[in-house]
């Protein structure tokens, strides 16, 4: 005679089954925490990575990452700022004298600072690269071109006219340079109270080899711009510096 098994181990083997399917539910729950989306911060910018795919070796996973990143980056469309700087929308503004502007500013403080920005932005690189190079300071590389330029010397008085900087500063680059060999300060024939400046021959050489690496920095520097756009921003400026040094009108 077979016996029928009473309410309680039915209701026992059921709370077993329900506490192990609980139990693995639990430990399916774990394990996907234990891998989260896995997020980057080595280099500027934060790039994300998705849970690794079975059978996906790490060569392949890198093409979908490459991949992703690159589909991530042609998205990205440039977003104007308050001073009409074009920026990625992910990228950090940036951060210059044209920070200041905003919408209600006048179009002539907008190019004001937007030229003041790119003359300080080129000036620091070249300042920087000058003395990476040649030990050299942008003053004193700009007083020995403006002597290259006049074999015959300059006066102190001509030189600081020339350098748009004080009779001061021009002395004490002139000092400088006198002692490095460079250039020469000799008594103005006709002024014995004035002072004319010449290159050395050692000056004279030297500045031929910076001038053209110089050069090659500046063109570097400039390559964002077509030829046709440095033309006609050539133009545009010699208007402006004509209206700007023009006699008052009586």
């Amino acid at each position: 005679m077979t016996r029928k098994p009473d309410e309680s181990t039915l209701t026992g083997a059921a709370s077993s089954a329900i506490k192990a399917t609980s139990a693995a539910d639990a430990s399916a729950k774990s394990t996907a925490l234990r891998d989260p989306v896995e997020t980057s911060s080595s280099v500027k910018g934060t790039s994300s990575r998705g849970p690794a795919v079975a059978g996906l070796s790490a060569k392949d996973a890198s093409s979908r990452d490459a991949a992703a990143t690159g589909s991530s980056a042609k998205d990205a469309s440039p977003t104007p700022t308050g001073g009409g700087q074009a920026v990625a929308a992910d990228a950090a503004p940036v951060l210059d004298l044209e920070t200041r502007i905003t919408g209600g500013h006048h179009e002539s403080l907008v190019l004001w600072l937007r030229m003041l920005s790119c003359t300080n932005r080129v000036e620091n690189e070249i300042r920087s690269r000058l003395r990476a190079e040649f030990g050299i300071t942008l003053p004193r590389f700009d007083l020995m071109a403006q002597l290259e330029r006049q074999p015959e010397g300059l006066r102190m008085g001509e030189l600081s006219k020339r350098m748009m900087v004080t009779g001061g500063n021009v002395t004490g680059i002139t000092d400088q340079l006198v002692a490095e060999n460079l250039v020469v300060r000799e008594p103005a024939p006709d002024d014995r109270r004035a002072f004319i400046v010449k290159l050395t021959p050692a000056g004279r050489r030297a500045f031929a080899r910076m001038a053209q690496v110089h050069e090659q920095w500046i063109a570097e520097l400039f390559s964002g711009l077509p030829s046709d756009a440095k033309t006609q921003l050539i133009d545009l400026l010699s208007t402006l510096k004509g209206s700007l040094t023009a006699p008052p009108s009586a």
